[in-house]
């Protein structure tokens, strides 16, 4: 027997759309058209209060990147324990023309990371809680580029 649960996501002010065509919320400014991501309530460059939700694009290029080697210090984030760890890819995603959007990454490889490359939004487990969705960027597949 199989067991389905149904994952949600990690914060829905964040994350929208359906765990196969998720979007990220940010928001944008009436008054002179600044996005941000998360969603403000204020704009940052004008100081508008009139902002909107907005769903951003769901391909960048990455823009910079760096790999997590060491665990975070506290609180303690792998219920496990320091020995459950792996690297992982964190980076700055650039939206055309939105916003650069900070993120975990799929790929954790140095050498198949490289500024510029297509990256595309998706899913990931939360870690230490595998019944939430939180998102992250994966390099696009080059036959899709």
């Amino acid at each position: 027997m199989t067991e389905t649960r149904q994952r949600l996501m990690i914060d829905p002010e964040v994350i929208g759309g359906t765990a196969q065509a998720p979007r990220l919320i940010g928001s944008v400014c009436a008054r002179c058209a600044t996005v941000t991501f998360p969603r403000q309530r204020s704009c940052p460059r004008c100081t508008s209060e009139d902002v909107h939700p907005r769903e951003l694009a769901t391909r960048g290029e990455l823009w910079s990147w760096t790999i997590q080697c060491f665990p975070p210090k506290a609180p303690p984030y792998l219920p496990g324990g320091v020995e459950e760890f792996e690297p992982y890819g964190v980076g700055y995603i650039e939206l055309p023309g939105e916003v650069r959007v900070e993120a975990r990454l799929t790929e954790s490889d140095p050498e198949r990371l490289r500024i510029g490359m297509p990256m595309e939004l998706t899913l990931v487990p939360v870690p230490g809680a595998p019944d939430k969705l939180t998102f992250a960027f994966e390099p696009v597949p080059e036959a899709e580029r």
